[in-house]
This record gives C-alpha cells, structure tokens and sequence, in this order.
C-alpha cells in the first residue's frame, strides 16, 4: 500500500516535468516582412521631430487646451474603450487560471434513515436515522502536454493589448477631433463675422438708396439689385449662425456634455502655425495604435491557430479531493474521519467526424484575414500620411494665393465706389465688386481653417508617444500587464 501511495505522488511531477518539457504546438509569431518605402512622397524638407509632443498647445490657444482636457476627462466613447480594457483584462485572468491547479471546497450535512422494513434491514447497533458531516477539499488540474492553454493564454494577452491599443486609438481619434472642432467653430465665426460685417454695410446702402428713389435720383431697379443683394447677405449671415450652433454642438458632444455654448480663445487670424513633424514611414509601426491594434489581432489569431491543432491530441487531467466525514459534529476532524481520493484521466479524439479540422481550418484562415487586416492598416497609415501631408501644403499655397485675391478685391471695390461716386460708372460695378470681395473673403477664411486642419491630421496619421503619455497619465499601467514586445 505504501509502495501506491508513493506512485501516486511521484506521478504529477512526472507529468509536470513532462507538460513542462513540451512546446506548444502551432506557429510562434514572428512579425511579417513589410516592403514599407523609405521616406514619405511629400516630406517636409523643414520638418521638425514633434510627433511625440503635445502639438496642440503649438496653437497657443488655452481654450484650446481646457477643452482637449476636459474630452479626456468626460468622453463616453473613451470611457467605453476604457471598460472594454478591463473586460479583456478579465478575460486573461481567466485563460491564465486554466494553467493552475483549481481548487475548491465542499462542505454538507445529511440526515438518513434506512426503511426497517426492507429484505437486508438496518443493522442492530447502527443509528437511524443517521447523520453524516462532512468537509472536503478538492482540486483538479489539466496537463497542458501540447500547449493548449499556453495558447489560449497567449492569445487572451494578445487580445488584451489589442484592447489597450483600441483605447489609444481612442485617444489619438479624440485629441484630434476636439482640434479640428475648435478650429471649424473659429473659422464659421469669422465667416460669420464677415458677413454680418456685409449685411450691415448692405443695409445701410438700401436705407441710402430708398432715400434717393424718393427724391427720384435712382431708379426702383436699382433699389431693387441693392435689397436683393442686402438680403443674400442676411441669408449668408441665417446659414452661418445655423453651422456655428451646429459646430457647438458637435464639440459638445465629443466633451461628453450636453449641447451648449463653447468658451472661445483666439480667432482664426490669431492662431499659430504648427510645425510640420518629421518621421519615417518605419515609424508608423511603433507610432499609430491602429496599427499596433492590427498585430495584436493578429498574434492572437496566430496562438489560436495552436490551440485548435492540440484538440487533435488527448486531454489529460488529474483530480484529488481531501476531507473528512463523521456521524457526529465533534468527531469531524478526528484520525478516523479522514477521507480522500486521487485519479487521473484521458480523454482524446476518435471520430469527429471534421469538428477538429474544422476549428484548425477556421483558425487558420481566421489568422490569413487579420494577416491582410494588418498589412492593410499599414498601407492605410502611409497613404493617410501622404495625403495629409500634401493637404496641408496646398491649402497653406492655396492661402496665400487667395490673400493676394482677397488684397485685389479690395482695391477693385474701393476703386468701383470712388468711379461710381464720381459719375463714370453705375452701381452696379460697386454691387459685383462688393459680392466678389465678399465671396472670397469667405473662401480666403475657410482655406485658412482647412490649413490648420490639415495640420491636425498630419499629426493625426503620424501617431506619437503623446498618446501613451496620455494614456499613461489616465490609466496607470497594470502590475501584471505583459510586455508588448513579449509578442513579438
């Protein structure tokens, strides 16, 4: 009996040596070879290395600033990414347990009484009716011979990160969008600002004009074209107060408040340049957290590829269980009470008939998808680079030309008034110089916004460690968080 008793203690570290001995099954991860170029198409020659700062504040516009706080602080979409970072932190605690043993507990009271009345009756000296307590302790452990669960656990990490890089994304997306907000309000309330400037101006030149139809110096069809024009100008002026109340409210929204006012700081005018920043296409992979999001899908569809080809083998499991067991409360814990039990089991495949191919193939193929997933996302993140970087360089060309237009303008329409004050023309010169000046000026303002914005979407392509130090500062990273490069 002794001689048993030692097999059965020396067989779970036989099978612990060996579970530790065996590698898992399934493809390691190794990071694809990417043909990625060796500079951006429309670099800036003068670029400076900002993408890892906080480039908003280079506007100089506190309001600004409070604002993208505050999105930080009170986005729901960001708390979403955030809960959805513990839930994925959840789930690899579970998949993590699976490598231990689990243990529980039991513990009961029964009451018996045996009918007297049967063919083998109760023995005489036996209570009954009978009452039996009992405590136990069991526990229960599968060998992860094949790696089934390294696997698993592999891809629960994997998954985690993932998630960790969705919330960044979430972070990078919403600094960004309150930029860009903050920027189309400015800029609706300069166009604004122009054209309530011309409706006024407009107005006033009907009051002047009624007044000389009643002394009969112009005619009705004169009055007429300065009302008409007057009235396009209050319609500009209806249309502009709409998106300004829209603009509001669309930044509200990403503030997670409901629809208000918002605090304004400089003008459009008043805002600085951002400085363009420097990178590399190679960049990108460590910088955009669309990017690392889309690896860490993918190395968790890799692991699962390994965790579907061990269902092909056998499961093995060992289960115990120590306890005690009495007729009486007191003597529970007594040398006699004691009871226990020890087995081991296998289980594995014989006829399924495809399940098990089925769920390698699904494994499989699943990791091909994310595998074009990933080296998509990278093409995404060099062309959105490109495209952003040549945006901001013509609407910033595209500025200073219609400046100049802007300056001309304006002298044709001061020399219109003096030539139509002076007799050598009519009124309607001065009518088509003031509407081409003021169309433009509208334009000249929106370039200007779409310049700023480009800015913001060039820093926007090109990812940073802003996001992480961000990140970082809200939500503190995890002792037992594994290392991103562990995956790779």
């Amino acid at each position: 009996m002794r001689d048993g008793v030692t097999d059965m203690r020396v067989l779970p570290i036989i099978l612990l040596l060996l579970a530790a001995g065996c590698a898992p099954l399934g493809p390691d991860y190794q990071r694809p070879k990417l043909d990625n170029p060796a500079a951006f198409r429309y670099a800036e020659a003068e670029a400076a290395d900002l993408a890892n700062t906080r480039w908003w504040e280079q506007f100089g516009d506190p309001a600004l600033d409070d604002l993208i706080a505050e999105a930080l602080a009170g986005n729901l979409d960001l708390r979403i990414a955030a809960a959805r970072v513990d839930e994925y932190a959840g789930r690899l605690a579970v998949a993590r347990s699976g490598l231990y043993p689990q243990i529980g507990y039991q513990g009961g009271v029964s009451r018996d009484r045996g009918s007297e009345r049967l063919a083998t009756p109760v023995p005489s000296g036996i209570a009954n009716p009978q009452t039996t307590d009992t405590a136990v302790l069991n526990a229960s452990w599968e060998i992860d011979l094949w790696g089934r669960l390294r696997r698993l656990d592999e891809a629960a990490r994997a998954d985690l990160l993932a998630s960790e890089e969705g919330r960044r994304g979430v972070i990078l997306s919403l600094v960004a969008s309150v930029a860009n907000g903050y920027i189309a309000l400015r800029d609706l309330d300069r166009q604004l600002e122009i054209a309530r400037q011309t409706a006024r101006s407009r107005e006033a030149a009907l009051r002047l004009f009624e007044l000389q139809h009643q002394g009969g110096v112009v005619s009705l069809l004169e009055v007429s074209q300065v009302r008409s024009e007057h009235e396009a100008a209050n319609a500009q002026v209806i249309a502009l107060e709409q998106a300004v109340a829209q603009a509001e409210h669309a930044l509200s929204y990403l503030l997670g408040r409901s629809p208000g006012p918002i605090r304004r700081g400089r003008t459009i005018d008043e805002l600085a340049y951002v400085a363009v920043p420097a990178g590399l296409p190679s960049d990108l992979l460590e910088r955009r957290p669309d990017i690392r999001q889309a690896e860490q899908d993918l190395v968790a569809a890799n692991a699962r590829i390994g965790a579907a080809r061990a269902l092909y083998y056998p499961t093995i499991s060992l289960t115990g269980l120590l306890g005690v067991a009495s007729e009486e409360l007191g003597k529970l814990f007594s040398g006699p009470a004691r009871t226990w039990s020890f087995a081991g089991g296998l289980a594995g495949p014989l006829f399924t008939f495809g399940a098990v191919e089925g769920q390698v193939e699904q494994a499989e193929a699943r990791q091909r998808q994310l595998l074009a997933a990933y080296q998509q996302s990278i093409r995404t993140a060099f062309r959105e680079v490109d495209d952003a970087l040549v945006e901001q360089r013509k609407a910033r060309e595209r500025a200073e030309t219609q400046a100049r237009q802007v300056a001309a303008l304006r002298d044709y329409a001061r020399l219109a008034r003096l030539r139509y004050e002076n007799g050598y023309t009519s009124y309607l010169e001065v009518l088509d110089a003031e509407r081409g000046l003021f169309n433009v000026e509208l334009q000249y303002t929106q370039t200007r916004g779409d310049a700023f914005t480009a800015l913001v979407n060039v820093y926007k392509a090109m990812g940073g460690g802003w996001v992480e130090t961000l990140d970082r500062g809200m939500h503190p990273p995890r002792p037992a968080s594994p290392d991103r490069s562990a995956a790779r």
